[in-house]
């Protein structure tokens, strides 16, 4: 699918993976909504491409309700082009040593991790598939969602957040099989150790450790990679119903 004079929607988008990714699909001519929880945020990557900002809680499906709606009324059109970026990662044992179960922390991950990706997907096919096709094979439009390399390689501590990547990851197909009637595709992105708010308060020692991990290269992905794969997506019509790592071949240890 053409990325130019198309509307794009991502969420997640006033920070890192998801600021990267609205600045690359502004400058290849998409109009883009910067959706993020803080309006702050938002307002900065939207002011800097040119964009839209709302503010909505992914997990709050009359939040989202309302941030495509505003999107729709300030571009005049739904979305086409939807990238899931906002996630939370979270931390902690099953059971811990002080044996306080972390079951909050659990749920809260789940919905903002997984439910807010189907509850930004379902809105994004509603408004694609009230529209036109936009080629000849009938496309009206593209979701890519993101799912982690956790989803395959949870550590000790990720129970929580390898199981809602893992949930997005696997509405992948499912999801792909079912939109094809109307002509979505729904890709998801795994990425691996990316240069992002959770990683920029590594120490030195911690950073080396794993840098040293990454086979090649062996650095941090930086979020204009991740937001480089996220175009070829859209762009490439026969991507539909898969996932990506992105990850420099890493498999991460238990802990």
């Amino acid at each position: 699918m053409e990325i130019s004079q198309n509307i794009a929607l991502v969420t997640g988008g006033g920070s890192g993976l998801g600021a990267a990714t609205a600045r690359r699909l502004a400058a290849a001519g998409a109009k883009v909504a910067v959706l993020d929880r803080s309006m702050d945020a938002a307002e900065q990557v939207a002011t800097e491409i040119g964009g839209l900002a709302v503010a909505a809680d992914v997990s709050d499906a009359t939040s989202v309700a309302a941030a495509f709606a505003a999107t729709e009324a300030a571009f005049g059109a739904a979305p086409r082009i939807v990238v899931n970026c906002a996630g939370i990662g979270t931390a902690s044992r099953i059971l811990p040593r002080d044996g306080d179960l972390p079951i909050d922390l659990f749920e809260r991950t789940l919905r903002v991790n997984l439910l807010g990706t189907y509850i930004v997907l379902s809105h994004a096919a509603k408004g694609m598939a009230a529209m036109d096709p936009v080629d000849d094979d009938g496309a009206r439009g593209v979701i890519v969602n993101t799912t982690s390399v956790a989803w395959q390689d949870g550590q000790i501590g990720q129970a929580a957040y390898a199981a809602s990547k893992g949930g997005v990851a696997s509405l992948t197909l499912p999801a792909a099989r079912e939109l094809a009637r109307v002509g979505i595709r729904v890709m998801a992105v795994a990425p691996g150790l990316f240069e992002t708010g959770m990683s920029a308060g590594l120490t030195p020692e911690i950073r080396a450790s794993l840098e040293a991990s990454l086979p090649f290269p062996s650095r941090l992905g930086h979020p204009d990679e991740f937001a480089m794969l996220v175009q070829q997506i859209v762009e490439n019509p026969i991507l539909n119903g898969e996932i990506i790592r992105l990850d420099s071949a890493v498999r991460l240890a238990p802990k």
